[in-house]
């Protein structure tokens, strides 16, 4: 069996860092997206739901955590790719089961 230096740690941490750091430019946004809006419920009450997507992302690699801007900015753009897929064009931020995810509610707002 293989033992590791105390010089591996330092280069796992620096890989765990560069991953994470890289996260957020490596998040594919749908064509369409952009015009997916952001609402509070109370906005959304007259729209037509079309259910609800839990959307999740990397938060923590290691003994990193990631900003939780950049974890919220990262889920509301998978949100926003999945609003386009069901023909939605607003969501709403539902319940966070843990951080790194979140649920939405998927709604069609304009006719």
């Amino acid at each position: 069996m293989k033992k590791y230096t105390p010089l591996h740690y330092p280069f796992t941490g620096l890989i765990c860092c560069l991953i994470v750091g890289c996260a957020s430019a490596f998040m594919k946004v749908t064509p369409g997206s952009d015009s997916v809006n952001l609402q509070s419920a109370a906005d959304a009450r007259n729209c037509q739901s079309l259910g609800k997507v839990t959307v999740g992302v990397v938060a923590e690699v290691g003994f990193y955590t990631r900003s939780a801007d950049d974890v919220e900015a990262n889920l509301l753009q998978l949100a926003r790719n999945s609003a386009v897929s069901a023909g939605a064009d607003t969501v709403v931020k539902a319940e966070i089961p843990e951080y790194g995810r979140r649920a939405f509610g998927l709604y069609k707002c304009n006719n």
